[in-house]
C-alpha cells in the first residue's frame, strides 16, 4: 500500500477502545449528532471482558430497573440492561462481552475490530492515529482502552516469579493445593474465594488492611459482594489473611517459593505465588499527551480533555477529577455525555439528543454532587 493511500482515512473522531467505555461514548456520540466516527478495538468488541478468569463475576449487581427510570448499574447506553439480556445479576466477563457486543450491533455502532493502535500524535490541528495497517487522519481523540490488559507487575524483588489474575483463564485449571496471593483487594478476595471453594488452602496478603475500611465508595474499600463471598464458611476456613504484610521480595530455593515481608515474616508455598496487585492502565501509552497528577494519573479539563492536548479526551477507569475515583462503568459512564457534548460543540452541533442522558443519571457535569458518605 502507497504512503499516500495509508493517509486517506479521516474522521472527526476516532475512539481507541471497543470496551464498556468506547462502546458507552460511541452511543454518546450517536446521541450527540456525531456519526462520523470509527472505534478502533485492538480484539473484539468487549475482548477484554472476555479475558477475565472464567469465574470471575462482576461485583456490581446487574438489575433491570428501567421501567421505573432507573439505569442497571452495569449498563453503558440508555434502554439497556445486562441483567434483562443476560439474566444474570453478576454476569461473567464473557457474558458481559456478549452484551457490549449486542449494544454495538443495536446501535451500528462503526467499530473496527483487530486494529492495533501503536501511536497517537498531534499534527496541526488535527490527530494522526498509527495503527498496524493505516495511518488515520481525526479531529478529536477520544481514548477509551482499558486497563485489563496492562496488569502491574512489580513492585518488589522477584515479582516476575509471579503470576498475575490477570493472566489465569481459569482458577479451576490451577495445579497444586497452598497458595499465596499478594494483594487483598477485590482481584485477590476473588482468587482467594474461588481457590478456597476449590478446597485450596490460600495466605492472603495486603500491605494495607482492606478488610476493615468500612468507606462506603467501593472505589476505595472492599464491595459488598466482596465481603458476602468472605463471611462465607468455605472462605473463613480456607483463606488466611495477612494484614499490614507489605511484601518485599519473591525467591525460590529449592523449587518453593518464598515470600518474605517488611515485618520479617516468611510464607513458603510450592506454588507459584499469584499477584492481585491491580493495573497501569492502558492511559500510560498516551501519557505524555497528559499533564499528571500527583498520584499519576492524568490531570483533566472539566470536559475530561487533555489540558496541554486540546481534541484529547480520556474515557473510562483512569478518569479522576479532584478526590473522585470514576473507576466503575456506573461512575465513568456518567462522563459519556459531557465528553460527547464537548466534541459536538467543537463541531458546532447542538447534541440536543444527550439532554436525555440527565434524567436517567448519566450526564454528571456537576462534581460538587460527589463524595457523600453513607450514614448508615
Amino acid at each position: 500500500m502507497m504512503e499516500a493511500e495509508k493517509r486517506q482515512k479521516e474522521y472527526d473522531v476516532v475512539v481507541v477502545g471497543g470496551g464498556a467505555a468506547g462502546v458507552g461514548v460511541g452511543v454518546a456520540l450517536a446521541n450527540a449528532g456525531i456519526w462520523d466516527f470509527v472505534i478502533l478495538e485492538r480484539h473484539v468488541v468487549g475482548g477484554s471482558f472476555a479475558l477475565w478468569p472464567a469465574e470471575t463475576r462482576f461485583i456490581t449487581p446487574s438489575f433491570p430497573t428501567n421501567t421505573i427510570g432507573m439505569l442497571d448499574l452495569n449498563a453503558v447506553a440508555l434502554g439497556t440492561s445486562p441483567a434483562f439480556s443476560l439474566a444474570v445479576e453478576h454476569p461473567t466477563g464473557l457474558a458481559y462481552a456478549a452484551y457490549l457486543g449486542a449494544v454495538a450491533r443495536h446501535y451500528a455502532l462503526p467499530i473496527q475490530e483487530n486494529t492495533l493502535v501503536m501511536r497517537v500524535t498531534k499534527f496541526g490541528d488535527d490527530f494522526l492515529v498509527d495503527t498496524a495497517d493505516a495511518t488515520i487522519r481525526a479531529k478529536h481523540v477520544i481514548w477509551a482502552a482499558g486497563e485489563f490488559q496492562y496488569p502491574r507487575l512489580g513492585g518488589f524483588e522477584g515479582a516476575e516469579l509471579c503470576r498475575h489474575t490477570a493472566t489465569i483463564p481459569s482458577y479451576e485449571n490451577l495445579d497444586g493445593d497452598d497458595f499465596v496471593i499478594v494483594g487483598g483487594y477485590e482481584s485477590g478476595v476473588d482468587a482467594a474465594y474461588h481457590l478456597a471453594n476449590r478446597g485450596k488452602q490460600v495466605r492472603l496478603i495486603d500491605s494495607g488492611f482492606p478488610w476493615e475500611n468500612r468507606n462506603s465508595d467501593p472505589s476505595i474499600a472492599l464491595s459488598t459482594y466482596s465481603f458476602e463471598r468472605m463471611n462465607e464458611d468455605i472462605f473463613v476456613e480456607h483463606v488466611r489473611l495477612s494484614p499490614h504484610s507489605e511484601v518485599t521480595s519473591v525467591t525460590r530455593v529449592n523449587g518453593v517459593f518464598e515470600v518474605a515481608t517488611l515485618k520479617g515474616d516468611t510464607f513458603k508455598t510450592p506454588v507459584q505465588p499469584l499477584l492481585a496487585t491491580g493495573f497501569t492502565g492502558s492511559h500510560k501509552l498516551v501519557a505524555h499527551m497528559f499533564e499528571s497528577r500527583e498520584d499519576g494519573f492524568p490531570f483533566l479539563s472539566e470536559d475530561d480533555e487533555s489540558t496541554i492536548v486540546p481534541g484529547l479526551f480520556l474515557c473510562g477507569p483512569a478518569v479522576r477529577h479532584d478526590k473522585h475515583i470514576f473507576c466503575f462503568i456506573y461512575k465513568f459512564r456518567q462522563r459519556f455525555a459531557v465528553v460527547a457534548k464537548a466534541v459536538a460543540t467543537s463541531l458546532g452541533l447542538p447534541a440536543e439528543g444527550l439532554e436525555v442522558y440527565r434524567q436517567w443519571g448519566m450526564y454528571l457535569d456537576d462534581l460538587s454532587l460527589c463524595g457523600e458518605e453513607c450514614l448508615c
